[in-house]
């Protein structure tokens, strides 16, 4: 127990935080809050990582490094997605998907 907080109230809250993540991503009409779910769902799954290995193994350090590559690989998908972003609203001046369907060529 990580200080009167057990392993059920936190992955009751990541769980929480994926399911509004993958909502949010299938919901969604805009690019920009696409990519903020995509956010939440890693970001839920890198706290699941520390979480579970801090009460499993808290010796090893295991789930940090994979919540730290979670992080960097998310870093890099969010750059590479805004600037994709902002190269579709150069061409249809839009951010919306149903917009970026009818894109000319």
């Amino acid at each position: 127990m990580i200080q009167g907080i057990s392993i059920y109230e936190i992955l009751t809250i990541t769980t929480t935080l994926f399911f509004i993540g993958v909502y949010g991503f299938l919901t969604r009409k805009n690019l920009i809050t696409m990519l903020l779910s995509i956010e939440l769902i890693l970001n839920a799954s890198a706290v699941n990582f520390v979480v579970i290995n801090t009460y499993l193994f808290p010796e090893n350090l295991q789930g940090v490094f994979f919540s730290i590559f979670i992080i960097a690989i998310a870093a890099a998908e969010t750059a590479l997605a805004v600037a994709i972003i902002i190269n579709l609203y150069k061409l249809v001046t839009s951010v919306e998907v149903e917009d970026t369907e009818t894109m000319k060529y």
